[in-house]
This record gives C-alpha cells, sequence and structure tokens, in this order.
C-alpha cells in the first residue's frame, strides 16, 4: 500500500514539477501589476456586474494576485484556495453560494471578510494545457447558476490571460542569454549530491520534516513566555537532518518558499493546539525564522494574515525573526514589508543582532519588537571585557529604543547570572531546554505556573 501511495507522489509530483516549469517560463511571479491584466479584470467585472475580479497564479504554496479589481491582495496560501480547487477540477468552477459548497469550507472566513458570497472561476493555461492560474469574478450576494454560454465568456476571457502569458514567455525566451542556466549547473555540479532538490521535495510531500521547540524564558521567573520554533528533517533512513544540511539547498532552489510556508501554517496550527489545551497558553508566542528568500516577497503580510484567519489564533501569538541580512538588500522593501507585518500585530525580532555591519545604523530606521543577542557573544561572555561590553551596549541600546532583548545560546550558571545582573529579561539555551518535540514541550507548559526548574539548584543537586 505504502509503495502505491509513493508512485502515486511520485507521478503528482512529476505533473506539478511540469506545470511549475511552464510557470516559471513566463516569468510572471513577482512582477509589478500590469495594464493588460487590470483591464481584463475590469472588463470580466463590468460584463458579470461582479463586485471584484481577480486574475492569480499559483505557485507550489502560494496564489500571487497579478491583478486585482476593486479589493487588493497581493497573495494567498495555495492551501483551501480557489485555483487549488479548479486546479483539482481541472474545469471551470461555479459557486452561487460558499456557505453551502462543501468544497468551499476553508474559503468561508477569507470570502467572508472581504464581503463575498459567491464566485465564479476559469483557468488560465499554459500553451501546451497546464492550468498556471485562474481568473475569478466575485459577489457579494448569493447568485443563480451561470447558464453554459456565460461560463464560455468567462473562459474565453481567461483564455485572453493564457495568450499574454504565452507572448510573455516568448519575450523571455528571446531575450534570454542563457547565464542564469549555466550557473544554476555550475552551483549543483559544486553541491554534494545529498540532498537533492527531488530529495526535498519528496521529503516534503512525505512529510518528514517536523517541528522542534525550544522555550524562551523570563530569566527572573523561568517562567516559559515563548518558543522558537525550529525544523528538523526527520529521514526514514538517515535519522534527524540538521537545517544546516538542507536549508542552504532549500534557499538556492527556491524550495525554501513552500518548506518556508509549511513551518508558518504548522507552527500557527500548533499554537491553537496548545490554547485548546489549556486557555492560559493565549500568552504564549511562537516565533518563526524567516528566510531571506520569503522576506522579499511583498505579500507575506497578507500571506501570514491568511494563515492567522485559518488558524484562529491572535496576532500577539507569532512572532516572526529575520536576519540583518535579509534586510539591507533592500531596505524600501523590507520598510514596506515590515509596516504590513506591524500592522498585522505579529511580533518582529532580529535575529543574531550585532554580527551584521550595519546592525547599529539601521536599527532605528526598522520597527523591531526584539533584539536576539548572538550566542557567539553570550558563549564568549567568560573571555573577557570586550564580549561583555558588547553584550552589554545591546542590552542598553534595547531599553533606550523600547525593545525586549533575548539572549541565544545560555549554557552555563555564569551566563545565566550575568546576563540577569546586567538587566536582560529574556533567554534561551540548553541550559533550560534542548529543542523539543510538541509533545515535549506540552509536557513542559504542563507544570505549575510554566516555570522550569531552577538550573542552579539542579546543578547544585548534580554536584
Amino acid at each position: 500500500m505504502q509503495q502505491v501511495e509513493l508512485k502515486m507522489c511520485e507521478m503528482d509530483r512529476r505533473q506539478e514539477d511540469a506545470r511549475l516549469a511552464a510557470l516559471l517560463s513566463t516569468d510572471i511571479l513577482d512582477t509589478p501589476p500590469e495594464a493588460a491584466y487590470d483591464t481584463i479584470t475590469r472588463l470580466a467585472a463590468e460584463y458579470f456586474q461582479a463586485d471584484a475580479c481577480t486574475v492569480s497564479f499559483g505557485d507550489e504554496s502560494r496564489v500571487w494576485m497579478k491583478s486585482c479589481w476593486r479589493h487588493t491582495i497581493r497573495e494567498l496560501p495555495r492551501q483551501n484556495s480557489i485555483f487549488d480547487l479548479v486546479l483539482t477540477m481541472d474545469a471551470p468552477l461555479i459557486v452561487s453560494n460558499i456557505q453551502s459548497h462543501p468544497e468551499c469550507n476553508g474559503l468561508v472566513p477569507r470570502l467572508k471578510q472581504i464581503g463575498m458570497a459567491s464566485f465564479a472561476s476559469a483557468p488560465v493555461r499554459s500553451a501546451d494545457g497546464k492550468i498556471l492560474g485562474v481568473l475569478t469574478i466575485f459577489h457579494s450576494t448569493r447568485c443563480p447558476e451561470m447558464p453554459p454560454e456565460a461560463i464560455q465568456t468567462l473562459e474565453s476571457m481567461a483564455e485572453v490571460v493564457s495568450s499574454l502569458l504565452e507572448l510573455r514567455r516568448l519575450r523571455k525566451s528571446l531575450n534570454g542569454n542563457g547565464h542564469g542556466q549555466r550557473r544554476e549547473r555550475a552551483a549543483a555540479a559544486a553541491r554534494p549530491c545529498w540532498p537533492s532538490k527531488a530529495d526535498m521535495r519528496m521529503a516534503l510531500d512525505m512529510k518528514q520534516f517536523v517541528l522542534f521547540y525550544q522555550p524562551e524564558v523570563d530569566l527572573a521567573t523561568r517562567r516559559i513566555t515563548g518558543l522558537e520554533a525550529l525544523i528538523r528533517w526527520v529521514h526514514p533512513q538517515r535519522g534527524i537532518i540538521s537545517p544546516m544540511d538542507f536549508i542552504p539547498l532549500a534557499e538556492e532552489s527556491g524550495l525554501i518558499l513552500p518548506i518556508g510556508d509549511w513551518v508558518l501554517s504548522q507552527a500557527c496550527n500548533q499554537i491553537q493546539s496548545w490554547c485548546n489545551e489549556d486557555i492560559s497558553h493565549g500568552n504564549l508566542r511562537v516565533c518563526v525564522n524567516l528566510s531571506a528568500r520569503q522576506f522579499s516577497r511583498n505579500g507575506l503580510a497578507d500571506h501570514v494574515e491568511s494563515l492567522l484567519l485559518q488558524s484562529g489564533i491572535s496576532s500577539r501569538q507569532l512572532g516572526l525573526e529575520m536576519t540583518e541580512s535579509s534586510l539591507i538588500p533592500n531596505m524600501n522593501t523590507a520598510l514596506e514589508v515590515l509596516g504590513g507585518l506591524r500592522r498585522l500585530g505579529v511580533s518582529l525580532l532580529m535575529d543574531d543582532f550585532g554580527t551584521g555591519y550595519s546592525s547599529l545604523s539601521y536599527l532605528h530606521s526598522f520597527p523591531f519588537d526584539v533584539l536576539k543577542i548572538d550566542r557567539s557573544f553570550v558563549m564568549r561572555m567568560d573571555e573577557g571585557d570586550q564580549p561583555l561590553h558588547i553584550v552589554r551596549t545591546i542590552i542598553e541600546l534595547a531599553r533606550v529604543l523600547g525593545m525586549d532583548v533575548v539572549a541565544e545560546g545560555i549554557e552555563t550558571r555564569d551566563q545565566y547570572r550575568v546576563l540577569r545582573k546586567m538587566g536582560c529579561r529574556y533567554g534561551q539555551g540548553y541550559l533550560f531546554a534542548r529543542p523539543l518535540t510538541a509533545e515535549g514541550v506540552t509536557k513542559l507548559l504542563r507544570l505549575p505556573g510554566r516555570i522550569l526548574p531552577d538550573p542552579e539548584l539542579a546543578e547544585e543537586n548534580c554536584a
């Protein structure tokens, strides 16, 4: 049975790979709006007297909006999306009442939020018939079923989008010089043979990735105040694979986007699970690391908002960690994305603070809530005055800017004592707890008051 499932999974993956290759050949993702697509959405909305209309394209994990008439949405998670429904049906989808349609349960919260009660969607195909996107019209009221000629008209309008895509693809192929392909081949030749991109795709499909969580504690009370989500690859033959062994390739190949989206979704669902067990866990914050590639997507705030709606958690329960290196290359994009996330109410944490060239120069520009002191500084605090001075300066800087501080990599009692004396409020590290499975964290959260044992007493007892 498992072999049959594996073969079906491989077949589906080959089909999806071919679809994604056709999509990438158009170079349509991560591009600014174009008037031609806006013309189509406006005409479709006017013809069908719709309240909104969109042209969107689906990659591995998200649905990107190329054009929106009336309602501005940049992107949505692909899961529980209209695109996925049309892709599964391989045909137009007409829903006259989202509340009563069995396939639309996952769509209801998002459509209700923008005040829509019905929709009709037609596939946008590549030249060889692969579904790359959808043209969708929305109504704020329930509508009668569309007659065949109206469906045909909607499909014809979707074919206009398909024609624009094909022209775009041909332009790109004529203008391409092959440099990108040569770089990809050279990078592939320099990499170890395992893991490959196919290995990671299979791991994602077969649910081999898991999240571990490391507690963040209030150093004064040892109360668990938050958790950092950390991805691990549990391979059936190789055991637990460190992220250092696959994240660089995921970044290079672009798979970091669906993997990162899975991490965000999984973390949100786990937060909700902990809250369902104990309502007092509603003040826990779970932090997720964002890659530079994730952060560079302008629709990040829309995506996070959709995940919050789907999971039913509060924005204050989610923290997003990013490093300076993911922010500095494009300051304008960084400020725009951070502003959108700040408006949502999620916590923003600068990870590995102090290791970049310009942390102090740019810090005042970014709306961060928390600075995380890099573990390299914490580990060297007993080596002399300079590391101590660096840590003390970061703590004081955060205090002046009204930010919290989390010290990473606390492993000894001396580090624990020094950080408390300096006024560092929060910390994480092996002294308190190693990264644990969700089940392991659940046991810790059941401790009275979520207070961890005193590591100083524990070490004294061991002595």
